[in-house]
């Protein structure tokens, strides 16, 4: 090879054979979970199973052969940019045009709600670990990894437990915060097993009522027609480039747009690349762990230029299909999943430093979450309560694919305003989530820093959750829920 490396060595083969690890373990899970009706029971999607098993298998190789599988970078490498080009895909997906107009309100309850997790589990996570630091001095504000890692999934929480550890922020904390990647990451893996046992406990209970039947964790058959591959006008599924290259390069396209984008505002903050200091530091470090955000914007632009040509008769097809996107979105977050959980130093929670804080903040974030949606959800989504609880749980302690699997359970056709919730809630959490999300870069300057940014997020807690409980507070007597 002209680049003076032989076909043979390590360098070639390294991604490749770490990509055939990652997915070899999630089809080993997923066949275990066909065979064993215990894991099946469990509703552990295949993704997180197959992270565990990794995880483990190469816990015992280090420890006892003095050997690793795989490259944690390379993990951790394949978190962050699987999340960015995941979101680049949902975003490139044509919106549905609903008729009834119903998923409108749900949405915007459901993003609202999903915000109002995100404040609760931010609010818990940062009064138990402030606490723990003045008792046993482990780090103050890694607390508010949780909603990072429960709420937001394996990605948000690599990004910002990296940050921490690094820290890349405005006056950082002395040393940065020792481990911080894996302690998001671990907190984002114990949120996929809240899911499960939160899941398996409320649908118990719904059995105990009478109101579920069904068999947890069986598989639902779909019907597929030709309409659910393919839209009107769309261009044909294979000509001089195929259509799912088309997807993928434009998919790639809108995230390169977005790296572009970000590497230009990080040039103006940080001119001679040494590191910009203050509060450039403290942007710097958040758009980069934003990426995922201008990826979604840059997705969404190229779907309006499309719109616009074909509108204008310029182009005369539609290039996305949202078939192929779900799929391709659907395999980066796998990918995600599997990758963050395998990259878990476990060696970083030997200490109580490190364990306490982490034991307690996600049995916290579980059980309050789980109360919190149980407390709304019969307030808020009148009809579908349960539905909206599973979706909800799901998403709040897992990703969306984790709420849908729960919500599967009790609604295999997807009848119900839950599903739509799922899809067009993103915009409103968006919205109503960015004060908080541009406010935890401040959280680890200092531990009256922290303290300040927890009580700000208990009053933005209580101010949106009276625009969620609206009608039952100011509507009239007996009207609540959505209309």
């Amino acid at each position: 090879m002209t680049s003076g490396l032989n076909l043979w060595d390590s360098e070639v083969w390294s991604l490749i054979l770490t990509l055939g690890l990652l997915f070899g373990m999630m089809l080993l899970a997923n066949t275990l979970r066909r065979l064993c009706g215990f894991l099946q029971r469990l509703m552990i999607p295949s993704s997180v199973l197959g992270g565990f098993l990794l995880l483990g298998i190469n816990s015992l190789l280090k420890a006892y052969c003095h050997f690793s599988l795989y490259s944690t970078a390379t993990l951790e490498i394949l978190t962050y940019h699987g999340l960015g080009l995941g979101f680049a895909a949902l975003s490139l997906r044509r919106l549905r045009k609903d008729q009834d107009g119903r998923s409108r309100t749900g949405a915007l309850d459901a993003g609202i709600t999903v915000v109002n997790g995100y404040l609760l589990q931010a609010v818990l996570g940062l009064a138990i670990t402030i606490g723990l630091y003045y008792l046993i001095g482990s780090f103050y504000g890694s607390g508010v990894l949780l909603p990072m890692g429960y709420g937001q999934g394996p990605g948000q929480a690599f990004n910002w437990g990296h940050n921490f550890e690094i820290g890349s922020f405005a006056a950082p904390f002395e040393g940065g915060f020792a481990y911080g990647t894996s302690f998001g990451l671990a907190v984002a893996a114990m949120g996929f097993v809240s899911a499960s046992i939160g899941g398996i406990l409320y649908l118990n209970r719904l059995r105990r009522k009478g109101l579920y039947k069904g068999k947890m964790g069986e598989d639902v058959r779909e019907v597929l027609t030709l309409d659910s591959f393919t839209g009107d006008n769309e261009i044909p599924q294979a000509e001089s480039l195929d259509k799912f290259t088309v997807q993928l390069g434009l998919v790639f396209l809108a995230y390169v747009l977005a790296y572009f984008f970000m590497n230009l505002v990080n040039t103006l903050l940080d001119p001679t690349g040494v590191g910009a200091t203050g509060i450039k530091g403290t942007l710097q470090g958040m758009i980069w762990g934003f990426q995922f955000l201008f990826s979604s914007v840059f997705a969404i632009l190229l779907r309006v230029i499309m719109n616009k040509l074909r509108d204008k008769k310029i182009m005369h097809r539609d290039y996305t299909n949202n078939f192929m996107l779900d799929r391709i979105s659907g395999f980066l977050f796998d990918m995600m999943v599997v990758a963050s959980i395998a990259a878990i130093d476990l060696s970083a929670f030997r200490t109580m430093e490190m364990l306490l804080p982490l034991t307690l903040i996600c049995l916290a974030g579980a059980v309050g979450t789980y109360f919190y949606l149980r407390l709304v959800c019969s307030r808020v989504f009148p009809g579908y309560e349960h539905e909206a609880f599973l979706s909800l749980y799901g998403m709040l302690t897992g990703t969306a694919s984790t709420g849908v699997i729960l919500l599967r359970e009790l609604d295999p056709e997807f009848r119900t305003q839950a599903s739509d919730n799922i899809v067009y809630h993103m915009p409103w959490a968006i919205l109503f989530g960015a004060p908080m999300l541009l406010l935890i870069g401040v959280v680890p300057q200092s531990p009256q820093k922290a303290l300040m940014i927890m009580g700000l997020y208990a009053v933005l807690f209580v101010a949106f959750n009276l625009l969620l409980l609206r009608r039952s507070i100011f509507g009239k007597k007996g009207e609540k829920g959505n209309v």
